[in-house]
């Protein structure tokens, strides 16, 4: 490496490592191979940045997303070409539907070869371009720290996303003149401006009108940091609040104002409001189907409040009758102002029958689970039981499935960044890598990776990077021995024919034993098939912190998550629990 007196003369592959360091990144998560073999000799000589050697490239994906949700910082993973970079596809996916900011490095073959099916070639640009913010190929050396700096820039403004950047190996070898701060080159790329007063001051005046509001939290309130701002709007307002999958924290469950998780698997208040409200205020959530059911029956009589900072989601699924482009970060505080500077022309207002209503609707429709008939514990105990033991300050982390909704449903969530999954995109596999990425991201918290059997065998192999790099996580397996969800819907919809949904087909058989797993992956584990033992178990697994644990639970493959509005059909038809539809009129 030379230097002058203002910029160093490096390898391209040097200086993706001096841009890293400069932008401040400490942790990334990668796989080498021919294509970025250039990058990572350098890498190895860093001292700024820590790389953790992942066993599948899906799984550095997925813990550059958790780290990500549990710091609100960038996360960082570097690919190999073709199958490394295909590989990764998925993460970057589902960081793209759960506004993850996550940057990707990948290498490429070399500039000349590009078009020529060369080894391990893939166009993973083009592959990218639907699944990311925006991807970047890299042929000149010279504007390797422009690109990757740019690729930050993108990842955590505006809406947070995933952004590629594919580096040929030609690049990464060439030299080239290095100099920090780059120029950053984004035509037409406007991050939301400063949110309209006059909207603001109209979405106050609506709040202040309602007779029956409702605050409809989503992910995008985590990921502005504005939730202190959130709860400000809840006392200024008394409104009931509601919080989606990816909203899971931003409001405490144990405020009285919070209903829980509204749309497909919600509790019966939070359904029940959004449909009976006659003003919405949604802050950063997107009208997903899984929360609105059928659209045209969703909230008839609501006018709706919308704050987003990305404008393509205003009036998407939804028309918004008050429209706000902005980030919650600068809206929440203007409108929390206005509605005080009007709460003092306003002598009349009164939500003691709304509320009425709703804690009627709370005290008839709590939340609960029926007895397993076949003497098999039930997750939903399993997990409430967690959620006691190792309490709130906990970092929860899901796979897809009937255990992601329970642990919605029966943990406790009362802080923000305490709550992982994979929402928009359903990712089997997530929970693992994930989990990892947060325990990296915050080694000082408690991280427990709630996933289901199912969900744990497509990435469990992380576990060996997690013994390897001192990444103590917890593993909460809940244990059917099916694909719950897809078999729940097979019995309430397939007339109760089981296709393809049983991993065991021999009762008593278990494939693999996974105690036996995680003790091959250098973890300490245990199985565990008696309620009588759970708490035992859990302290247990709080207690060690020199390696990974999991506990292996065996529960009910019967057990079914409740309450379900099906798919297609208005939030109205919501089950509180099978063929048991809830009354409306409680207040009658």
């Amino acid at each position: 490496m030379k230097t002058t007196a203002e910029t160093q003369t490096m390898t391209g592959a040097q200086a993706i490592v001096a841009s890293l360091e400069a932008l401040g990144v400490t942790d990334v998560f990668g796989m080498p191979g021919g294509a970025i073999l250039h990058l990572y000799d350098p890498l190895m000589a860093s001292t700024k940045i820590r790389h953790i050697l992942v066993r599948h490239e899906q799984g550095a994906g997925h813990a550059a997303e958790g780290y990500a949700l549990a710091t609100g910082k960038v996360g960082c993973a570097i690919v190999t070409s073709g199958p490394g970079a295909t590989n990764i596809l998925t993460a970057l996916a589902d960081a793209n539907m759960d506004s993850v900011p996550m940057v990707v490095i990948s290498g490429q073959v070399g500039a000349s070869l590009i078009g020529t099916d060369a080894f391990q070639e893939a166009d993973i640009v083009g592959a990218s371009m639907p699944l990311t913010k925006h991807a970047f190929l890299v042929t000149d050396p010279q504007e390797i720290p422009a690109r990757i700096a740019e690729a930050f820039h993108l990842a955590q403004t505006g809406r947070p996303g995933p952004v590629l950047v594919d580096i040929t190996k030609s690049a990464q070898g060439a030299e080239m003149e290095f100099s920090w701060p780059p120029k950053m080159e984004l035509p037409g790329y406007r991050p939301a401006a400063k949110p309209h007063k006059k909207q603001i001051k109209t979405a106050a005046t609506t709040i202040l009108e309602a007779e029956a509001p409702v605050l409809y939290v989503g992910g995008g309130m985590i990921r502005s940091n504005a939730t202190a701002e959130l709860a400000k709007l809840v006392e200024l307002t008394d409104a009931p609040v509601v919080t989606t999958l990816t909203a899971r924290g931003a409001f405490p469950d144990s405020d009285r104002h919070n209903l829980g998780m509204p749309g497909m698997h919600g509790t019966v208040p939070a359904v029940g409001a959004l449909q009976r409200a006659d003003v919405i205020v949604a802050l950063g959530a997107r009208f997903d189907d899984r929360v609105t059911g059928r659209v045209d029956s969703f909230a008839p009589r609501a006018r709706v409040v919308h704050i987003d900072i990305d404008a393509v989601e205003i009036s998407k699924i939804r028309y918004a009758d008050v429209p706000i482009v902005g980030d919650l970060a600068q809206a929440l505080p203007m409108l929390n102002r206005e509605i005080n500077e009007q709460l003092k022309d306003v002598s009349t207002r009164n939500l003691a029958g709304w509320w009425r209503y709703l804690n009627r609707l709370r005290d008839k429709y709590p939340m609960g689970w029926p007895e397993p008939e076949d003497s098999m514990m039930a997750p939903q105990d399993v997990l409430q039981r967690l959620s006691k033991i190792a309490g709130p300050e906990a970092v929860y982390v899901t796979g897809v499935g009937q255990h992601q909704m329970w642990a919605a449903q029966f943990i406790q969530h009362d802080n923000p960044r305490h709550f992982l999954s994979s929402s928009g995109l359903g990712t089997m596999g997530y929970c693992i890598p994930s989990a990892m990425g947060a325990k990296v991201g915050a080694p000082d918290k408690v991280v427990w990776a709630i996933d289901g059997d199912g969900s744990f065998q497509m990435t469990n192999q992380e576990l060996a990077t997690c013994t390897i790099n001192n990444i103590p996580i917890k593993v909460c397996l809940i244990n059917n021995s099916v694909l719950g969800m897809v078999r729940q819907w097979q019995s309430l919809f397939y007339g109760k024919r089981y296709s393809n949904t049983t991993l065991n087909p021999v009762d008593g058989e278990q494939i693999p034993n996974f105690e036996m797993l995680a003790n091959a992956y250098g973890a300490a584990a245990r199985t565990v098939r008696s309620i009588d033992e759970v708490d035992e178990a859990i302290e247990w697994a709080m207690s060690i912190n020199d390696r990974p644990v999991l506990i292996d639970f065996r529960v009910s493959k019967d057990s079914m998550v409740w309450p379900m509005v099906a798919a297609g059909v208005s939030n109205d038809e919501i089950n509180y629990a099978r063929g048991m539809a809830p009354d409306w009129d409680v207040e009658d």
